[in-house]
């Protein structure tokens, strides 16, 4: 490669796939706990990092939902976001997108309003550090559709906070076709679409031609197994839906980083994108998830510029601002 890490992290670059949650670094878990009051079954930094333990997606989850639990008031939720978003800007992140699971709250009884008045004070204040971020509900997929129906309710007298609807959590047993009518009544009310495709499921490649075909999503996040289907990925291209890969967290969760699907996406002219996902979880962030794939895989300054454009063009800003960081990128990539 005849670029640095330096250069990755200076590139101008979106981030679309975020998990607010999953920025819970062990510092701040431990700091909660003890203000909280809630007992972590940890007393030290180092015993909630060796906590940090999984090997596939059910069992990241296990460690993933019961940390939840030190966040308890509308502060912090915003310390969470605000912390991540201090790290957004070292990696020169300009524009993010980021998931926030309500249900994992509200059924542990923090109020609706606490999540999201607490993550929205953050977000609106991420222009102080030079970044423009949103908010993305997500459903959890392994819970009752009545209780995304109900969450949905919740979320409409915030409607103005948020700027898409996801799909997330574990996909066994729990198919897109399971939160069709609410993800519909979400397009009819003026929401972005995105879903959750996770790599290697039961089901994988059909539950990606669900989401394209029949609910009509204008993202999915993961979903590198739509190579499977070479017809899949024409009508992919064509529509230019985004593809939110996470290579770093595809290695913890599965032996493999899905390097080689992303280059051939990329190289197909596909809007694939690189993030970090959980970043506290992998230790990974998105400079480092780039670099990472770059370095195992090969890629070019050229392809590494490209991946920073397709995250701001499979963003849901408008077409005028897209121009703008595009410019933005281009401009950097001319000084190096």
């Amino acid at each position: 490669m005849n670029y640095s890490k330096q250069f990755v992290v200076g590139l101008p670059k979106a981030e679309l796939h975020l998990h607010l949650e999953g920025t819970l670094e062990p510092d701040l878990k431990l700091k909660l706990a003890i203000k909280n009051h809630v007992n972590i079954g940890q007393k030290t930094i180092k015993e909630v990092k060796a906590s940090y333990r999984f090997h596939d997606l059910t069992s990241f989850l296990k460690v993933y939902y019961p940390a939840m639990n030190v966040l308890q008031k509308e502060s912090d939720f915003y310390d969470l976001a605000w912390a991540y978003l201090l790290k957004a800007k070292k990696n020169n992140v300009k524009y993010c997108e980021l998931f926030f699971d309500p249900q994992a709250h509200t059924s542990r009884g923090v109020s609706f309003k606490t999540v999201i008045n607490g993550y929205y004070k953050a977000v609106s204040q991420a222009k102080k550090l030079g970044i423009e971020a949103h908010l993305i509900m997500c459903f959890l997929r392994d819970m009752p559709y009545e209780s995304a129906k109900k969450t949905y309710q919740q979320m409409l007298p915030y409607k103005n906070k948020i700027i898409a609807i996801g799909l997330d959590s574990d996909e066994r047993n729990n198919p897109p076709e399971k939160f069709i009518k609410i993800f519909k009544q979400a397009k009819k009310d003026g929401l972005h679409i995105t879903m959750h495709c996770d790599i290697d499921q039961i089901d994988s490649i059909k539950h990606i031609k669900t989401c394209l075909k029949n609910i009509g999503v204008e993202r999915i996040d993961h979903g590198t197994n739509i190579v499977e289907d070479k017809s899949l990925v024409d009508f992919a291209i064509k529509h230019k839906i985004g593809f939110t890969c996470c290579p770093v967290s595809n290695s913890f969760v599965t032996k493999d980083m899905k390097g080689k699907e992303i280059k051939y996406l990329l190289k197909k002219g596909a809007l694939v994108t690189v993030n970090s996902d959980d970043p506290a979880y992998f230790q990974s962030y998105i400079s480092d998830d780039m670099y990472t794939l770059a370095t195992k895989y090969k890629l070019t300054k050229a392809e590494m510029i490209k991946l920073v454009k397709n995250s701001f063009n499979a963003s849901f800003m408008s077409e005028k601002k897209k121009k703008q960081y595009l410019k933005l990128v281009d401009k950097y990539a001319k000084a190096h």
